[in-house]
């Protein structure tokens, strides 16, 4: 006969107090979300009465000020509250908050006066109207906006697939090889590379076929594909490493070749990635001035041939309008805030278009 020990039962744990004694021996509790605010609340308060005592003005002086009087504050509220090591945490957050906070102010600045000035020739003329014929007031960016599309589509319809295909070789076939490693050096060479000597690269290559004194789109379009094949390999290849190798040794299990291994189960594994990494390399690309001012030149109208003729771009145009504009000269500093609200507009497209392809091509995972 056997007998069944059964386990003494396990006594319950006592409750715990609402405030405990921490390392430092004083006693924490919480501090509310209420009397949070009432702390910056009243550091700002505090930074006004005392950028007011001392006569100093500016909302930059009231950020910082109000920033410092805020982690003292927290630090003495939450050391007498709640304890050191919580204090310690409150303002290490705070730093970071406010060094978040002034990295945001330049770009808040830079929108809002953008959107401000660029609404005043926001209208139906600006996007169907050339400069053509027109001196002072009236004319539109029609000519410019149909180039820099251009000019960009093409670039990018001879970037990516040589980007990537690059970037394919450098993660899946080059390996450690002396070909992988000077791809990868010359590639880090041309992400720093000036864009202006893209320009007069693009220019001394047609130069030598066309004769000197020619500027087409399709110069242009060279001069950006210097800029944005290395931005393309590089983000391309950086997603290609991050699919786990696992998939691939799945697929060479099953007997499927390498080939069709990258094109069925990496590419698609990683086209999240990819697609985000190419908006990236369109919008560095798409507001340069430099190149296309050297081979595309400027025209006052519509030019959509790449192959024949000056065409005019969202950047030059707004570059030109700024620095020699006609009479009256609020008309041309009208438009070229328009034209620079139009091309931030543009970016901002692509990145839209990014994040959907990232959300319906993106690999499904379960729970």
């Amino acid at each position: 006969m056997t007998t069944t020990q059964t386990r003494p039962a396990r006594k319950p744990l006592p409750p715990r107090p609402l405030f405990d004694d921490d390392s430092s021996g004083i006693k924490s509790g919480r501090i509310t979300r209420v009397q949070h605010v009432g702390i910056v609340v009243g550091s700002a308060v505090a930074a006004a009465l005392l950028l007011t005592a001392f006569s100093v003005l500016g909302p930059f002086a009231l950020f910082v000020t109000t920033a410092l009087v805020y982690l003292l504050g927290v630090y003495g509220v939450a050391r007498a509250v709640e304890g050191r090591r919580h204090a310690t945490d409150r303002v290490v957050t705070g730093l970071v908050t406010t060094f978040f906070l002034i990295a945001l102010a330049p770009l808040v600045s830079v929108v809002w006066t953008v959107v401000s000035r660029g609404l005043a020739r926001f209208d139906v003329e600006f996007f169907t109207w050339s400069m053509r014929g027109v001196l002072g007031e009236g004319g539109g960016a029609y000519h410019a906006i149909m180039g820099t599309l251009i000019i960009t589509g093409i670039t990018t319809l001879l970037s990516v697939p040589i980007g990537i295909f690059a970037a394919i070789y450098l993660v899946e076939y080059g390996g450690r090889g002396r070909l992988a490693r000077a791809l990868t050096f010359f590639v880090d060479v041309m992400t720093g590379i000036p864009s202006i000597v893209a320009g007069l690269f693009a220019v001394a290559l047609f130069t030598l076929f066309l004769g000197p004194g020619i500027r087409m789109g399709i110069i242009g379009s060279v001069a950006l594909m210097v800029l944005m094949i290395p931005v393309v390999v590089r983000s391309t290849e950086e997603m290609l490493r991050l699919v786990p190798n696992e998939l691939r040794e799945a697929s060479y299990a099953l007997g499927v070749p390498k080939w069709l291994t990258i094109s069925k189960v990496v590419l698609p594994t990683a086209a999240a990635g990819i697609a985000t990494g190419v908006t990236l390399a369109i919008a560095r690309v798409i507001g340069e001035t430099a190149p296309l001012l050297v081979t595309v030149g400027t025209t006052t109208g519509l030019n959509i041939n790449p192959f024949e003729g000056r065409m005019q771009t969202l950047p030059v145009f707004a570059y030109y309008s700024y620095a020699t504009p006609g009479i009256p000269r609020e008309a041309f500093i009208e438009r070229m805030w328009a034209s620079v609200l139009t091309l931030i507009l543009i970016v901002m497209t692509l990145n839209i278009v990014a994040r959907l392809i990232s959300k319906f091509f993106a690999p499904k995972t379960g729970r």
